[in-house]
């Protein structure tokens, strides 16, 4: 399905070439959706890191421009200075086919976003002696961690007793992104914790745990308390909420096509918080001023925990390392990226989900930073001219987060046209059931003629019979092949996508 596409191919950056024409009715209705949403930006000329200005005007031209080349459907920006905003405008559409705009105040996901503002929360804790950063995490929980079921493909290797709260904070821990892109689909530790950084979905998780074990309450309760009410988020939450309905994005792929929102119920501090332009833009301030933090709690979170010298930041494991970075001093605080310019430290956090594309990185000692959100897949593609235009940061690294410029993109392949058949709905029930591990399951259900498909509380995703086995998405590439046992039973599933085939087993018995 295409957010476990996504993730599976998390480095794989495509665009395709518009026609002439609809590249022009393209700018066309991007203008009109931007002309005719009221901008929250001022009219005075905005101040760049190097002391030039910009104007709103030239702002507006620069992201409509880029938003029509890049096949970006919608975007917000905001940007500040001194402590300030001094910008902020949504651009594009949160719908497409109806025509809506993206407001200031529409509802979109966060992707990896969620992790600061989740670090933030931590900090708070470890401000008030609650979590010791240094303390192994295993500690904080009743019985050995390996006894948990998620953890337990850990009991062979002791060195999980080594990992702390710095080391999930600052990706050191040795765990891949997410267990299921090991071949077995294990959990592993793969270096000796805290020797080098590797990003780490599967760390953060593990914190979470650890922060709900200390306090005794859930994710979703402790982020309103300590950073979304405090900081003014009100349209902010690690779940949906019945309110986001007046005003959300739909997330769109490489191609053009929705996805949808993300509907998420279940908190997750990795990925699930869902927020707006107006609100991240909220947090990013309070950490510019250290609100809620002791100032050498605040230093302690934006110091180097850790230096970065591998070639990308994914995939997480190569092997490859580079010294291009050393200039810069690349590292990791907790949960920041760090470098450092001639205008002093900045820090930085990207956002990466099927239909979403975030970053945001600022200057710690002149107080000025940018907040970018798209609501598409091709949003990497505008980065670099964003922060060079908008910014003039030409010091970000680019090419180790993998942010391809658009204009050098190779063409995206054209989609093989499929043709679905007809099941009957007997055949079709075979196929009900849930697949997948316990921590990432994909629940099979039928939907009149065809079936969807559903990772865990993400969108749903239509899947159509090609044949008595093989079913496609006709919102992504992917293709899933189901395997039948003697008994007529659909035990396993295969994911072909990006190349890769996925074996995910059944874990129930029967349809549901």
């Amino acid at each position: 399905m295409s957010t476990y596409s996504t993730r599976a191919m998390s480095t794989l950056r495509k665009v395709d070439t518009c026609e002439p024409a609809m590249s022009r009715i393209l700018t066309f209705l991007l203008l009109a959706a931007t002309s005719a949403l009221a901008s929250d930006s001022t009219q005075a000329a905005i101040r760049r890191l190097d002391g030039s200005t910009i104007t709103p005007a030239e702002i507006d031209a620069t992201v409509t421009r880029l938003l029509s080349a890049a096949e970006v459907t919608g975007a917000g920006i905001a940007i500040l200075d001194r402590g300030n905003v001094v910008y902020l405008k949504a651009y594009g559409f949160r719908d497409k086919d109806k025509k809506m705009p993206v407001t200031p105040d529409s509802v979109m996901t966060a992707a990896s976003f969620t992790k600061v503002a989740f670090a933030y929360m931590v900090m708070q804790l470890v401000d008030q002696g609650l979590v010791d950063l240094d303390k192994p995490v295993y500690q904080y929980f009743p019985k050995p961690l390996s006894e948990y079921p998620d953890y337990q493909n850990l009991a062979s290797d002791q060195r999980y007793k080594r990992i702390t709260s710095r080391m999930l904070l600052d990706h050191a821990s040795g765990f891949p992104n997410w267990r299921w892109l090991e071949e077995d689909r294990k959990l592993k530790i793969h270096f000796d914790p805290g020797s080098r950084f590797a990003y780490s979905g599967e760390g953060i998780v593990l914190l979470q745990r650890v922060i709900e074990a200390v306090t005794s309450k859930p994710l979703e309760e402790l982020m309103q308390q300590h950073v979304f009410h405090p900081f003014g988020m009100t349209r902010t939450s690690m779940v949906w909420q019945p309110q986001f309905e007046s005003d959300y994005a739909n997330g769109y792929d490489e191609y053009g096509r929705s996805l949808g929102p993300e509907r998420r119920k279940q908190a997750d501090a990795a990925g699930s918080m869902q927020t707006t332009l107006r609100d991240f833009t909220r947090f990013m301030q309070a950490v510019m001023d250290g609100k809620g933090l002791h100032a050498q709690v605040r230093a302690q979170m934006l110091s180097p925990q850790i230096q970065i010298f591998s070639k990308y930041e994914f995939p997480t494991l190569s092997p490859a390392t580079t010294d291009a970075n050393r200039a810069i001093k690349l590292s990791y605080g907790l949960g920041w990226g760090l470098y450092w310019t001639p205008y002093g430290k900045a820090f930085f956090k990207e956002g990466h989900d099927e239909g979403w594309r975030n970053y945001t990185v600022c200057f710690d000692q002149q107080k000025s930073g940018i907040v970018i959100m798209t609501n598409s897949s091709n949003g990497e593609g505008i980065y670099k001219d964003l922060l060079e235009t908008l910014q003039k940061n030409t010091f970000t690294p680019i090419e180790w987060e993998g942010f391809t410029p658009y204009s050098q993109l190779p063409p995206r392949p054209a989609l093989k046209e499929r043709k679905a058949i007809k099941l009957p709905p007997a055949v079709l029930d075979l196929y009900i059931g849930r697949y997948g591990q316990p921590n990432m399951v994909l629940t099979v259900r039928r939907e009149g003629d065809h079936l969807s498909v559903q990772e865990n509380d993400e969108p749903k995703q239509d899947l159509f019979p090609e044949s008595g086995s093989e079913f496609f998405s006709n919102v992504a590439d992917d293709v899933y092949t189901f395997q039948f046992d003697s008994q007529n039973h659909a035990f396993r599933m295969t994911l072909h996508t990006g190349g890769k085939d996925i074996i995910i087993n059944r874990l129930d018995s029967g349809a549901r």
